[in-house]
């Protein structure tokens, strides 16, 4: 007991040094070049002349600022009859429902000792 505190003290009078270094303070700049540039990984290094024209080329899920070419002016989804869309029968080898997939592909049902092995943690299975 006398040698922990014989230590503590001897650790006490010693100034603690941390083992992590600082640069120095920080600072923030003098000026900040606020002026807008194109982005580094750019393809075209060059900034759009406006917002429209870059909307015109712009895509996110689609086309962002392109005329669609229904006649009555109503977007892609709803401007055309169901029946111009095409057949709705899946392709060959393709279901839409995981119940017409073959017997082989379907979930097996879950056994009695199965259910229970779960509710109990598995303690069932070695009693």
């Amino acid at each position: 007991m006398n040698a922990t505190k014989a230590l503590r003290q001897a650790s006490a009078a010693q100034h603690r040094t941390p083992m992590i270094r600082f640069l120095g303070k920080r600072s923030a700049p003098e000026t900040v070049d606020h002026a807008p540039h194109a982005h580094p990984a750019s393809s075209t290094h060059s900034l759009p002349d406006s917002f429209a024209s870059y909307r015109q080329n712009a895509q996110q899920h689609g086309p962002l600022g392109r005329k669609t070419s229904s006649p009555s002016g109503i977007g892609a989804i709803g401007g055309h009859a169901g029946s111009s869309l095409g057949p709705v029968e899946p392709a060959k080898g393709q279901y839409f429902d995981r119940s017409e997939l073959p017997a082989r592909f379907r979930a097996t049902p879950w056994s009695q000792d199965e259910i229970e092995a779960i509710e109990t943690g598995g303690a069932s299975m070695f009693a």
